[in-house]
């Protein structure tokens, strides 16, 4: 199959979305199909080396004729109605909720109301879709499930407590609830309780708020780093398919979310068996992480190996990939 991600307006960067598109391009090239990246400039990807083809187009005329062409993004659904007929099939994957793009109203309008096939990361966003009528088929990337598992069995009356966190900065900053981390670490600690904060990003924090850091980890950090964390905290309230919680899972590590409509976790979450889901409020999230850190059950452990089970279970890159494939050709 040749299949079009167009990123038109969009582009390639050192981010997590770019990066799971890169993922999932590479797997269907492994597969043998014919992948291009459409792009209005050059891939600033630094993280993944990209094997599909990257063209730098101009007009129509540079679009390379396809089954189907697939936006990636609110700003790339004008560019890939407006390809031509020879690109196949019109799709969107929407991987998130993009009202740091438009507000919601315009959402409506421009994006779900597009003639466009309509493919979601996610429940919460297929349920988000759902609220307007639009219908919309789950397209998961799939995960690294080779590459990130547990190492060694951790110890679970050993002090201090590891949790760990996505450290973010900038316009996502309030929607992926930073201060929340931070706030349930010194709630914590004013309890006495022995913890450590441990957290990743692109970008640095203060160095006084964290107690270890891992700068844009690459897979092998991830695995390390991962394996040491005894709970990870997921508070974020607007996501697509939210990845790092998911990535800790599959070393079994349980994870905190919340019910927020937009978490993100909705997918891999179940309450009492992967982790504990909170009510959508900072009290309610930092007593279920304090409920993990007392573990009197000594639940922590048979968490963990539900949540590496739940995230097996919802398939690899290839498993997902064959999923977009298959789907293109049935409704083809």
């Amino acid at each position: 199959m040749k299949i079009i991600f167009d990123l038109r307006n969009v582009g390639l960067g050192d981010n997590g979305g770019s990066l799971t598109l890169v993922k999932s391009g590479n797997t269907l090239v492994e597969m043998g199909h014919d992948v291009y990246f459409v792009d209005s400039g050059k891939n600033k990807h630094t993280w993944t080396t990209l094997k599909a083809v990257h063209l730098v187009v101009k007009n129509e005329k540079g679009l390379p004729d396809a089954d189907v062409i697939i936006a990636t993004g609110y700003k790339s659904v004008g560019k890939t109605l407006n390809s031509p007929r020879r690109c196949g099939l019109k799709a969107h994957w929407i991987r998130g909720w993009e009202t740091w793009q438009m507000p919601e109203d315009q959402i409506v309008k421009n994006i779900l109301k597009a003639p466009t096939i309509k493919l979601v990361n996610s429940i919460c966003l297929q349920n988000k879709l759902y609220k307007y009528n639009i219908k919309s088929e789950i397209i998961r990337p799939g995960y690294d499930l080779d590459d990130l598992y547990c190492t060694h069995k951790r110890i679970f009356d050993d002090v201090p407590i590891t949790i760990g966190g996505l450290y973010t900065k900038g316009k996502h900053e309030k929607i992926k609830r930073t201060d929340w981390i931070f706030k349930t670490y010194e709630y914590l600690k004013q309890k006495g309780y022995k913890i450590e904060l441990w957290m990743f990003g692109a970008n640095k924090p203060p160095l006084e708020t964290v107690d270890r850091f891992f700068l844009r980890p690459d897979m092998e950090q991830k695995l390390w780093m991962y394996n040491y964390i005894d709970i990870w905290l997921a508070p974020a309230m607007q996501e697509g398919l939210h990845m790092p919680p998911a990535e800790a899972m599959m070393t079994e590590c349980p994870v905190v979310s919340t019910n927020a409509e937009m978490s993100g976790t909705q997918d891999y979450m179940v309450h009492g068996s992967t982790g504990l889901v909170s009510h959508n409020n900072l009290s309610a999230f930092m007593n279920c992480v304090e409920t993990l850190v007392k573990d009197e059950f000594k639940t922590r452990e048979m968490m963990g190996f539900e949540a590496r089970k739940k995230i097996e279970s919802l398939g690899s890159r290839e498993y997902n990939m064959s999923k977009l494939v298959d789907y293109i050709r049935k409704i083809k």
